[in-house]
């Protein structure tokens, strides 16, 4: 299976970027199944039912989110009719919404996706190590799901390599989102889980992790209110993590870094294996 898993979506250069990239690389990778994480997609903070509409119509078969998911008030009304938008599993019982889906791929093949949140330096949600694995309970990796994604966002590198190796060879993928910086260690682990620590911001890295920097450093040298953090608004790099994994065993084969446009360095990877 040929996996895309796209980092956070920052702004509206972001969302232009998913827009401009996102079908091409459908098309070019061939792609089976693709997660966009959108949790910054709103002006940099949440996201809209309408922007979920235009990421779905851009090629993403499932968005997830993060500690900015509710900042966008209309949200909380329209999760829950939303399967394919996911929120942090960990967070309380009763939390509209769900933090996990099984979808479909093409040929019928089932794709769950997962999605924790980190605690350290984050919000002190229910434990996402006890939650990733009641919510892997029921489904086997190559027998009643095809793939298993997990999407972990947060802000420590130690708590994302953690969850990583306690799942590896359990589950296809474990990429980290939030901190919008793509990390360089990309790699299948011994037991066959491809790992990124962190994918990277979709958004304008001439910033700070995709606010206007003004005020970003403002609030650094001063410790004083600034203007609000808005989104910076040039031409966004496109940030994400290409997998492939075995169709007996549904774990990977290879991760390679996808960065297009913008001003970062550009990773892409070479076509799809035969």
């Amino acid at each position: 299976m040929k996996i895309l898993i796209v980092g956070d979506i920052v702004g509206k250069s972001g969302r232009d970027a998913v827009a401009d990239h996102l079908p091409r690389l459908r098309e070019e990778l061939e792609l089976d199944f693709v997660i966009v994480n959108g949790e910054n997609a709103a002006h940099g903070f949440g996201i809209t039912d309408k922007i979920c509409a235009a990421v779905y119509q851009a090629g993403a078969d499932v968005i997830t989110t993060g500690n900015h998911v509710w900042d966008q008030r209309d949200i909380i009304n329209y999760i829950d009719g939303d399967p394919k938008l996911l929120r942090p599993l960990n967070y309380p019982e009763g939390t509209p919404g769900r933090g996990v889906g099984v979808f479909e791929a093409p040929g019928g093949r089932k794709v769950l996706v997962v999605h924790p949140m980190c605690r350290l330096f984050m919000d002190p949600l229910d434990d996402p190590f006890a939650g990733t694995e009641a919510a892997l309970e029921p489904y086997i990796l190559g027998s009643n799901v095809a793939a298993i994604l997990v999407d972990v966002h947060g802000e420590a590198t130690s708590e994302k390599q953690a969850l990583a190796h306690i799942l590896d060879g359990r589950v296809s993928a474990v990429v980290g989102t939030h901190t919008h910086v793509p990390t360089a260690d990309h790699r299948v682990l011994p037991g066959g889980t491809a790992y990124m620590t962190d994918l990277g911001m979709t958004g304008d890295y001439d910033s700070v992790i995709g606010m206007r920097k003004k005020e970003a450093i403002g609030r650094f040298m001063t410790k004083m209110p600034q203007g609000r953090l808005e989104p910076a608004e040039g031409t966004a790099s496109f940030c994400a993590a290409y997998i492939e994994t075995d169709d007996a065993t549904g774990l990977a084969r290879r991760i390679e870094p996808v960065r297009l446009g913008g001003g970062l360095a550009e990773a892409r990877p070479p076509g799809p294996s035969t």
